[in-house]
């Protein structure tokens, strides 16, 4: 039997999920700094991405979404997708980073960015991160912050460059989707007491987030690359 406690909290129970709200000090501080940081300097952000990935940051790490990743692991993917898939690219936009140079070609953030989210869902490291604050925030930074410099290298880059990026990052995501789905046994340890009282097995909740990988997360990988490409099309089309 394993005795964790999560940074999110105790895995919550159906009846009351709702009250499971992340109240550590620091991260409320932080947002709220940031809230502050985004009014005062409204003039050099870009407001909407700011506000957006503030609000998005405080649903991820404050409201009842951080527990119920205590309990099922397809929230944690949900979760995970969330730093890597939108609050990266939004924090992107609102600082204006996108004009930001940074070492290494496309090629190797494409690479680094999905080896850091792979890394990180392999069973041990991801035990880790459920049974230890810091490591839990190495996790979220470090997932948050390759993906921000990947999208940089993808805006940055040529429409085909770009493109051929996104789609080998949802060609890996899809990897690890279908690994998810077909494994033979659960693999996360710090998900086997917590899925029953939501009415699903260890196995159906590690296959469920498989699918959430495999199909709606590589989705958004394509959406992103057909309009960059159709973009691309639009612009050199003759007036």
């Amino acid at each position: 039997m394993i005795e964790l406690l999560p940074y999110c909290g105790e895995a919550p129970h159906p009846a009351g999920w709702l009250a499971h709200w992340n109240l550590d000090p620091v991260v409320l501080i932080a947002l709220a700094l940031l809230g502050i940081g985004i009014w005062q300097y409204r003039g050099q952000l870009r407001v909407r991405p700011a506000t957006a990935a503030l609000t998005l940051a405080g649903f991820v790490f404050v409201s009842p979404f951080c527990a119920m990743g205590s309990a099922l692991f397809t929230v944690r993917i949900l979760h995970d997708l969330i730093l890597a898939a939108a609050l990266a690219p939004l924090i992107v936009a609102a600082l204006r980073m996108e004009s930001l140079r940074v070492g290494g070609n496309l090629v190797f953030w494409t690479i680094f960015h999905a080896s850091t989210f792979l890394v990180w869902h392999a069973p041990s490291l991801y035990e880790a991160a459920m049974t230890s604050d810091a490591i839990f925030w190495a996790m979220q930074f470090s997932i948050t912050g390759t993906a921000a410099v990947w999208w940089i290298k993808v805006i940055r880059a040529e429409a085909p460059g770009a493109a051929m990026a996104l789609l080998a990052t949802m060609v890996s995501m899809g990897a690890l989707g279908a690994l998810l789905t077909f494994a033979q046994r659960a693999l996360y340890a710090p998900h086997w007491l917590t899925t029953s009282m939501w009415g699903l097995s260890p196995m159906e909740d590690q296959q469920t987030a498989g699918i959430v990988m495999w199909g709606p997360a590589s989705l958004v990988y394509m959406l992103a690359a057909l309009a960059i490409l159709y973009r691309s099309l639009e612009q050199k089309a003759p007036a």
